[in-house]
C-alpha cells in the first residue's frame, strides 16, 4: 500500500511539475532548507532554555521561538511533499528518509505531549524537573530529523 502511494505521488501532476521545472524544484528546495532552519532553530532555542535553566522563564523564549518553528513547519510540509513527489518511489524507501519520518513523528508527538502536560506550568512561568526530559527528547529528535534529511542524498 505504501509503495502504491509513492508510485501514485510520483506519477501525479505534482511529481511531473517538480521534475520538469528547474525553478519550482529549486525554490521548493531552498524553502525546505529555510523551513528546517526555522523549525530546528526555534525548537532548539526553546529546548535549550528548558534544559539550561530548568524552564525558568521559558515562556518568554517560547512566545517567539514556538511561532517561528510553526512558520518553519508550514514551509516544510508543502515543500517536502513536492520534493518527495519528484522521486517518491526511490526516496520513500531510503533508510535516511524513513529515519527522518520517524524522527519527525517523535518530535511532533513529544511537542504535543509536552504542551498537554506542561502547558499550564509553562504559562505560569515555572516548569517541573521532568520537563527537561521532554526538552532533551525534542532536541535530539529535531537534530536527527535535520541530519537524516541531509543524508538522504547520500544513501
Amino acid at each position: 500500500m505504501y509503495l502504491e502511494f509513492l508510485g501514485t505521488l510520483e506519477s501525479s501532476w505534482l511529481g511531473h511539475a517538480g521534475r520538469h521545472s528547474a525553478w519550482l524544484y529549486t525554490i521548493a528546495n531552498l524553502l525546505h532548507v529555510l523551513g528546517a532552519a526555522l523549525v530546528v532553530g526555534g525548537i532548539a532555542v526553546f529546548d535549550l532554555k528548558v534544559l539550561a535553566e530548568r524552564g525558568k522563564h521559558a515562556w518568554q523564549v517560547g512566545r517567539y521561538a514556538i511561532p517561528l518553528a510553526g512558520v518553519g513547519l508550514a514551509l516544510q510540509v508543502p515543500t517536502g511533499i513536492l520534493l518527495l513527489a519528484v522521486e517518491a518511489r526511490a526516496l520513500g524507501v531510503n533508510p535516511a528518509f524513513i529515519l527522518k519520518l520517524g524522527a519527525i513523528a517523535l518530535g511532533l508527538a513529544n511537542v504535543a505531549l509536552f504542551h498537554a502536560r506542561f502547558g499550564a506550568a509553562l504559562r505560569g512561568g515555572a516548569l517541573p524537573p521532568e520537563a527537561r526530559t521532554y526538552a532533551l527528547v525534542s532536541l535530539l529528535a529535531w537534530i536527527v530529523t535535520l541530519l537524516a534529511g541531509r543524508m538522504i542524498a547520500y544513501l
